[in-house]
């Protein structure tokens, strides 16, 4: 759990943490998570949560910080969890003792005492069971933004009702994990809100109401235990006089809506309409804002959290950084400068040559294993080292650009790139994002940047019903630095590469599901 405070001009005035593992050893988590005999389910103790924001407001009032002074806050939830109350915990929630730490008044609150989290992939006969229910995976995405996942929180609702009824009957409300922590704040169940929604399979991303058909098919009487959505900028109310009597903030203190971890990088990053966010890192993951999406098989389209008439759409590559360092080590002796000379060497495009490296089974596209064409489209079984490493940077990059495009990304002649993660800082890297995207790429540092955009929010909140933008509220924000341009003439190369990429994955996904079908064992 982290806390960041900023002031007036944006500076950033107060900075802590608390480490589950570490500061609360007596939950026995690991990595703050509990992972189940059966490897699939991953659950997060709720009291656990609750006793670390009573320790990180205990350590803030220690150091001395004068909690009076805060006009507004709100915060993010890692996205999908979900936290269940029991009948009768809002008036506990409301009539909480200042006298107490808020863990020893909710312990008795709850349905379910260890939650379903992002990490949890147990659900996926329930997943079926959701796509069939609504007539297939597709119409479930274009519906809801995604294909029913094991992580989303309508398939571990299912689940819970379906192997615990009476526990499911015993809850009078369900919160994600962003809205429970509001709920905390504001001494009332908050609601959700549409961008954090939108991680469900349950949210009409269009209508932004909870679809009947998908409720339905996951369990009764759900629409009353989530209570109505509201748009993800929505100030909430007052805060609780429970934090006005412990901590001494002003009554005036507005809960702005919180929102999923994701949504609020995106407002920590500052993205604008047009503009791609991409992490390079263990995986890589793209934020796009985009204004008519096209949702697909893979990725995710999001309500915009700081634009309620835009989307965001998220895609995640699991073969990131791991698989861009086995080839440094393999064609470079391990050496980043070396690979980055051999990068320079070769000519965009890569004289025709192309391929897809992925070291474990991929999210986008759903497939495996080292793949290699040359230029007359024939599958080779090795390139030259410096063709390999093209080879690689351009595949990786290319697949994100398609994949985006596929879900309704348009380069805009202003859109801008952002970096961030270890290859951010390889500039040969990222002068091969800019010309597969023919955009500028700027580095940002993205530390804390879920934390920082709640803060941003916050601020938000208190305008947007004027039709203030967040571009306006967060201006005096240091602004990202350029890093390369796009080369001249790269572009064209790039799009006729990108057009036969799209042709070849069809060939890799077809021999993969050739190979599964003569010898199933594989898998």
């Amino acid at each position: 759990m982290k806390v960041i405070a900023i002031d007036e001009q944006l500076r950033v005035i107060y900075e802590d943490n608390v480490h589950f593992d570490k500061d609360l050893p007596e939950f026995k988590t690991q990595g703050g998570v509990y992972i189940h005999s059966d490897r699939l389910t991953v659950t997060s103790p709720v009291l656990m949560w609750v006793k670390a924001l009573d320790m990180i407001l205990e350590k803030m009032k220690s150091s001395g910080f004068n909690f009076s002074q805060i006009r507004a806050l709100s915060g993010a939830g890692q996205q999908h969890g979900s936290v269940y109350w029991k009948k009768g915990s809002s008036q506990i929630l409301k009539n909480a003792s200042s006298e107490l730490p808020l863990h020893q008044s909710l312990k008795g609150c709850f349905s379910v005492s260890d939650s379903p989290i992002w990490m949890d992939s147990s659900t996926t006969s329930q997943c079926r069971e959701l796509e069939k229910a609504v007539g297939g995976a597709q119409h479930l995405a274009s519906v809801t933004g995604s294909r029913a996942y094991e992580r989303f929180t309508g398939n571990q609702i299912a689940k819970i009702y379906s192997q615990n009824p009476e526990v499911y009957q015993q809850t009078e409300r369900i919160s994600l994990v962003s809205s429970f922590a509001a709920s905390l704040f504001l001494g009332t169940y908050a609601p959700i809100d549409y961008s954090d929604g939108s991680g469900m399979n349950l949210l009409q991303i269009w209508e932004k109401t909870w679809s009947k058909s998908c409720l339905d098919a996951c369990a009764p009487g759900l629409e009353e235990r989530l209570g109505c959505p509201v748009p993800s900028h929505s100030v909430l109310g007052p805060i609780s006089p429970y934090y006005s009597q412990r901590y001494g903030f002003s009554p005036d203190c507005k809960v702005v809506a919180f929102t999923g971890d994701n949504p609020a990088s995106l407002a920590g990053m500052r993205l604008q309409e047009g503009d791609i966010a991409i992490s390079l890192g263990t995986s890589d993951t793209l934020f796009l804002w985009i204004q008519e999406p096209t949702p697909a098989l893979e990725g995710h389209i999001l309500c915009n959290p700081v634009d309620s008439q835009t989307y965001m759409a998220l895609l995640c590559f699991k073969n990131g950084s791991l698989m861009r360092e086995r080839i440094r080590d393999d064609c470079a002796s391990g050496s980043w400068d070396e690979f980055s000379k051999a990068l320079s060497s070769t000519a965009a495009g890569n004289s025709g040559n192309l391929g897809f490296y992925f070291d474990v089974m991929e999210i986008t596209p759903e497939a495996v294993g080292i793949h290699r064409f040359n230029r007359d489209n024939q599958k080779v079984s090795r390139f030259p080292k410096e063709v390999e490493i093209r080879a690689l940077i351009e595949g990786q990059f290319m697949a994100k650009r398609i994949h985006a495009e596929k879900l309704g990304y348009k380069v805009l002649p202003r859109t801008r790139i952002l970096a961030t993660g270890g290859a951010s800082h390889n500039k040969k890297i990222l002068q091969v994002l800019s010309d597969v995207f023919n955009a500028p790429v700027f580095t940002i540092d993205t530390a804390n940047s879920a934390c920082l955009g709640s803060a941003y929010r916050a601020i938000h909140g208190l305008v947007a019903e004027r039709n203030v933008s967040l571009a306006d509220v967060v201006k005096l924000a240091p602004e990202p630095s350029l890093a390369v341009t796009p080369t001249p003439g790269a572009e064209e190369v790039n799009l006729f590469a990108a057009s036969i990429m799209e042709k070849r994955v069809v060939t890799v996904l077809s021999g993969f599901l050739e190979n599964i079908s003569k010898n199933p064992s594989c898998l």
